[in-house]
């Protein structure tokens, strides 16, 4: 495994980390608890030492903080993210910042997600949606201040609205904020456009989702394929996205000259290549994933003419409208 650093803010982390999503079924349909555990002590023995959860993910803090706490030994960095108070997602302009993240809102999800997870403190504390037109406004930089000197957060970050990584760039200039996670991968390469780079200057982390297009960039989605009712990719899949998928994946495979079952390799290396990234968080619910996704990290480069291939490979889409 390789580490890198996340930011300026002192933590080295792996550059593959756990995105803890999917094992609190709370929009993931087939994940058990037993597999769930498993699969995080099996990253933690292959070198993971990042977990990204939510206070919105169900039981997943809960899971999380289990595994850690019986990996005492282990460094194991626990990033949460505070939902908004008003339950708007994603943040519309307009919107008062005491509308959904007012300081009383921010302690007290802090303190149900340590309660939850039976955790000490949180290494880097997260807005789960951000409005740029709340830099300098509220009184939740305060209460982010407070709990930093209390101990109860290591670093703040936000998680940038779906398909909007310009949204963040006002705050990532500030200096307030030390993370940020944005949705990156093959075919969503806006944020290398400007974020990354003011990322870079900045000294900002980045934390990548959705690497692998919720599934879309494994080599597994076909025209063919469906899944359960309630299910997340249900939506994110519907209509004939799959076949869109299918023929787009299909496209790479084919100018790579690589197989289907070296898809998920390969869009995980296209996001590794970016020297903005710190660290990137796929969906793992079972001891498969961990260990083909760990594999990855293995530190050799993918070859720049692949890159460039790849390049030509962007999907400008939005999948939630």
């Amino acid at each position: 495994m390789q580490y890198r650093e996340l930011g300026r803010g002192g933590l080295r982390v792996s550059e593959i980390g756990y995105g803890a999503w999917g094992i609190g079924a709370s929009g993931w349909v087939g994940a058990t608890e037993d597999e769930s555990v498993r699969a995080l002590h099996r990253a933690a023995e292959l070198g993971v030492n990042f977990v990204d959860t939510a206070r919105g993910y169900g039981e997943s803090e809960r899971i999380v903080g289990r595994v850690v706490r019986e990996r005492s030994a282990d460094p194991v960095y626990v990033a949460t993210k505070v939902p908004p108070k008003n339950g708007v997602w994603p943040a519309p302009d307009g919107l008062d910042p005491a509308e959904a993240f007012p300081g009383a809102h921010v302690r007290a999800s802090v303190e149900t997600s340590l309660r939850a997870s039976g955790l000490d403190r949180f290494d880097v504390l997260q807005f789960h949606v951000w409005n740029d037109e709340w830099v300098g406004r509220g009184d939740w930089p305060e209460t982010v201040a407070a709990l930093k000197q209390e101990g109860k957060i290591g670093l703040f970050g936000v998680s940038v609205n779906d398909h909007r990584p310009d949204s963040v760039l006002a705050l990532v200039r500030s200096g307030v904020v030390d993370t940020v996670q944005v949705i990156y991968n093959v075919f969503d390469q806006a944020p290398a456009d400007e974020l990354f780079p003011a990322c870079l200057e900045h000294g900002v982390g980045v934390i990548v989702r959705v690497a692998l297009d919720e599934g879309g960039l494994t080599g597994r989605v076909t025209a063919g394929s469906t899944f359960p009712e309630g299910d997340f990719r249900s939506r994110y899949f519907r209509g004939d996205r799959p076949a869109q998928v299918e023929r787009r994946v299909d496209a790479i495979v084919a100018d790579l000259g690589i197989s289907r079952e070296e898809m998920a390799e390969t869009a995980l290396r296209f996001v590794l290549a970016s020297p903005a990234v710190s660290t990137v968080v796929p969906g793992m619910r079972t001891v498969r994933n961990v260990e083909r996704n760990a594999a990855t990290s293995d530190g050799r480069p993918i070859a720049a003419d692949r890159l460039a291939v790849l390049a030509g490979h962007r999907w400008q889409r939005n999948f939630y409208s």
